[in-house]
């Protein structure tokens, strides 16, 4: 009885994590398309392919209306929103990066599923995805722009999704 909660057309569901770098989504979509990110199309998709047990969108708070409304519909797609502060450096520079805490979660995450899923062009990943792969056995799988994604990165994971129109709003 268990083991049919299990099944999905006649095959075992695999468990995803999905991570999600918003601001590098963010940024490389509007470079390349000038198009936003069409989180819900995801999310859909990736409902296809197994159960998302794990869904974490990691971005940087200005309390802005439009950024409220945008983390509440993640939210509402099944996201858990994980914000740190704006922080504006005295030379005019802003800081609001999430590495470390996008790392700690993968690590944390990968030993329960069978595939971790990164959106984000950011080649410090790289070694993160190899890793896992190798200690968890678990399935890597990177979304990202393609001309603005780092080549360690694709090089790094086992499945490179190129983010194009059929993913942005």
């Amino acid at each position: 009885m268990v083991l049919a909660s299990c099944y999905k057309l006649g095959r075992l569901l695999k468990k995803i994590a999905l991570f999600v770098d918003v601001q590098n989504i963010y940024y490389t979509c509007k470079e390349a398309y000038n198009r936003q990110f069409n989180y819900r199309k995801l999310w859909q998709h990736l409902g296809y392919e197994g159960e998302i047990v794990n869904a974490y969108a990691y971005a940087i708070h200005r309390g802005d209306d439009g950024q409220l409304k945008f983390q509440d519909a993640l939210k509402h797609i099944g996201f858990e929103v994980k914000l740190k502060p704006f922080i504006q450096r005295s030379d005019g520079s802003a800081k609001g990066d999430w590495d470390v805490g996008i790392t700690i979660d993968i690590m944390e995450s990968s030993a329960d599923v069978d595939t971790v899923i990164l959106l984000s062009g950011d080649g410090d990943f790289a070694l993160l995805l190899q890793h896992i792969a190798v200690k968890y056995g678990v399935e890597t799988q990177v979304y990202g722009v393609p001309s603005l994604t780092a080549k360690s990165l694709v090089d790094a994971t086992q499945q490179f999704h190129a983010i194009d129109s059929a993913l942005l709003l």
